[in-house]
């Protein structure tokens, strides 16, 4: 059965926008998706569903979480193709020496994707952006928290996206084989 992974934006940051991971899991199983798992505490879940697209997954997911969590939260969903194929297109992994320092942002749209581009004159060296086919990358050596492309990344700039560091995207794909 085809497995995915649903990638949410900007929950368990703070008070805001809670979404525990146990009442998350039990929402999908509700849905009709199977074998649902979710990893660490930022809004990931890897699920299976015999049917549908990732998009019509991530709005149906959406919708389920605003009805009962009442939030809205951006739900980005890829497959585990698709995850593969992210994998595989980060160029920039073999330059990274700390992979929590390396970012991998995911949009639900190529068009979304392409809007990241402008972010690339905030990169200052020694950091590096790769426009990928299926993500962008965002390599900051000297720490998220000291990159101005990072910060529009994760602020208003890339609110058509959602960021996880390159260690959690391996365990999620590690997850979906």
């Amino acid at each position: 059965m085809p497995r995915f992974v649903a990638l949410l934006r900007g929950v368990n940051v703070g008070r805001a926008k809670r979404v525990p991971m146990a009442d998350f899991r039990a929402l999908l199983a509700s849905s009709g998706y199977s074998d649902v798992q979710t990893l660490l505490n930022s809004g990931n879940a890897i699920f299976e569903s015999a049917d549908g697209s990732t998009s019509s997954h991530a709005k149906r997911i959406r919708a389920a979480i605003d009805e009962s969590f009442n939030i809205d939260v951006p739900v980005i969903v890829k497959s585990a193709a698709e995850m593969a194929a992210i994998q595989t297109g980060n160029r920039l992994a073999s330059i990274a020496t700390d992979p929590s320092r390396l970012l991998v942002a995911f949009t639900g749209e190529a068009g979304a994707l392409q809007s990241l581009a402008g972010l690339a004159s905030l990169v200052k060296p020694p950091e590096k952006m790769l426009l990928g086919e299926h993500a962008m990358y965002l390599w900051c050596p000297n720490g998220i928290l000291e990159s101005r492309a990072a910060e529009a990344l994760l602020g208003k700039l890339g609110q058509s996206a959602t960021t996880r560091n390159w260690a959690t995207v391996t365990k999620i794909s590690a997850r979906l084989l």
